[in-house]
């Protein structure tokens, strides 16, 4: 059986947990990815709540959807809870390191897909040194279940205030804070290239998928392509193992 969650009393311990993550870090504000999806806004409102000096980025790296509706989505949330956003185009700073890279690589769609990931992670870091901020993640429980997030992107974070909710929470979670419903209604996207869904890609509902993590039920179809996920994936979900300290000796 699945216990509803209390999102009133979820919105004051996510809060609280906030604002201690700020002081401990001696951190004089917040930045997060805006994409313009339901992962991001939730985290864009809870920050928000916790910290006035939220910053969100909308950074959008050769997608046309990016510059579109995410973008129109992610002014939505901006303007609705007040938060300070800039947009920083990095489409030309991906063709320029696939041009510095073409005469000795030809790189694969799934290594491709990964670059804008990472250049945003880049992007958000260096704005957080230069004005002492922290970065907030992004990514649901779902998506860390079945590793469909990018190792040293969007998986990259100083802490995660959302990163214990699957899809569907936050997708009630949403609804019970009133967000846009521009956000709301729209497909889980990663943007990582045109037409892209998150279901498409992984080959399984995200209902599927909560429901295995709420109540370990699945079908058997449904439990196997969970596994072939998790499995492979579990390197993402942990720090770099260091020899001596985290490997087993061999016998």
């Amino acid at each position: 059986m699945v216990t509803k969650r209390d999102y009133a009393q979820e919105v004051i311990h996510r809060v609280q947990f906030i604002k201690k993550i700020l002081l401990s870090a001696s951190a004089d504000g917040i930045v997060f990815a805006n994409s313009g999806g339901k992962d991001s806004a939730l985290v864009g409102i809870l920050c928000k709540m916790a910290c006035d000096n939220t910053v969100s980025l909308i950074l959008p790296c050769g997608i046309a959807r990016s510059y579109q509706r995410d973008k129109a989505d992610a002014l939505a949330l901006s303007k609705k809870y007040d938060i300070t956003t800039h947009l920083i185009d990095l489409a030309d700073t991906q063709k320029a390191f696939l041009k510095s890279t073409e005469a000795d690589f030809t790189f694969s769609q799934s290594a491709l897909s990964n670059i804008a990931p990472r250049l945003r992670m880049m992007t958000l870091y260096t704005l957080a040194a230069h004005e002492n901020r922290i970065v907030a993640g992004t990514s649901n429980f779902s998506e860390y279940h079945m590793g469909y997030f990018t190792k040293w992107g969007d998986g990259a974070s100083d802490f995660n205030p959302i990163g214990d909710l699957t899809c569907t929470e936050v997708f009630e979670f949403l609804k019970y804070l009133d967000a846009p419903a521009c956000i709301i209604d729209k497909p889980p996207s990663a943007g990582l290239f045109e037409g892209q869904t998150d279901e498409a890609d992984m080959g399984i509902s995200y209902e599927s998928i909560d429901k295995f993590l709420l109540t370990g039920e699945a079908s058997d179809a449904d439990r196997a392509t969970i596994d072939r996920a998790h499995k492979p994936t579990a390197h993402k979900r942990r720090l770099p193992q260091i020899y001596g300290v985290t490997c087993e000796p061999t016998k």
